[in-house]
């Protein structure tokens, strides 16, 4: 219900053309871009020398306010702290078989599209294929099957991502840390401790780190002014995942929604989520990338 209200005040509040806008993708050797209208509004990359996994980047509401932090961070107008590991969007681990891919230590590599990037019915979609690398090695200890679909919404658009992983070798085993899930990176003045007015806020009224961070909850936003219009990005858990997913939000501008990190999160004993050969661990998620006239009322 909380969720319904939200959407209801983000589309009343926003100021977007009637006239729905068209949609359109182009691929290259590096990435996907999606076009709303004339905006590039997201760059998915799959092949980046620099940074060893698959992110998007730049997030771009429909009328082309950033909402993700600059990639690479610019000096004086950015907090530089995470250089190449918050670049925007991603899904990364810090210890999935003991290999840490969120710090750029083990890569996840790019093996082809299992379906063509089009555009049907204004939604644009796409699938990969990538491998998660073993440190220091070209064997390939895990797959992941990465769907990811782009659909208008009345305050903006959406990204639904539906994730599959599978074991390349005896086993999975997903470690128990803060840095596991599906992360976002906000430009910086949206950042809470900019003092510019950026706050985050859960399905369950909860506000700003202090309040959400370790707390599970069904859809958590981080958003705020910018360019005299309100926008950010909301991350709603599916339901049907393994175990919700606790936020782990910083007022400087992170938060990553993780299933993963129950010690981390809550005490107690460290968390192994393992994954036997011949089966699949799956996880859907949806952000929100939205734009509006004015702060939306809390639900």
């Amino acid at each position: 219900m909380r969720f319904l209200v939200l959407l209801v005040c983000l589309s009343l509040c926003t100021g977007a053309n009637a006239a729905e806008p068209t949609m359109a993708v182009k691929s290259s050797d590096r990435s996907v871009t999606v076009q709303i209208g004339p905006i590039e509004v997201l760059r998915y990359v799959h092949s980046d020398p620099e940074v060893p996994h698959p992110y998007f980047a730049p997030v771009r509401t429909m009328s082309g306010l950033q909402v993700s932090r600059n990639h690479p961070p610019v000096a004086e107008q950015d907090k530089t702290d995470h250089p190449g590991m918050h670049t925007g969007l991603w899904m990364s681990f810090g210890d999935l078989s003991g290999h840490d891919y969120w710090r750029l230590k083990a890569k996840t590599v790019h093996q082809r599209f299992a379906d063509a990037p089009t555009v049907q019915k204004d939604v644009a979609a796409w699938s990969v294929i990538n491998h998660f690398l073993a440190t220091d090695s070209d064997t390939a200890v895990c797959e992941e099957t990465a769907q990811y679909r782009v659909s208008l919404q009345p305050n903006g658009y959406q990204l639904e991502l539906s994730l599959e992983f599978r074991p390349l070798i005896d086993e999975i085993v997903f470690g128990d840390q803060e840095e596991m899930g599906l992360g976002i990176r906000l430009n910086t003045p949206l950042a809470v401790d900019s003092k510019q007015g950026g706050r985050i806020l859960d399905s369950e009224g909860r506000r700003d780190g202090a309040q959400v961070w370790g707390q599970t909850s069904a859809w958590c936003d981080y958003s705020g002014p910018l360019s005299g219009r309100w926008v950010g990005m909301t991350i709603f858990s599916d339901p049907a995942n393994f175990r919700p997913s606790w936020n782990h939000a910083r007022d400087y501008g992170l938060l990553v929604v993780n299933p993963f990190g129950k010690k981390s999160f809550t005490g107690g004993a460290a968390s192994r989520l393992r994954v036997p050969r011949g089966e699949t661990l799956r996880l859907k998620y949806r952000v929100l990338v939205h734009e509006s006239d004015s702060e939306p009322k809390s639900p």
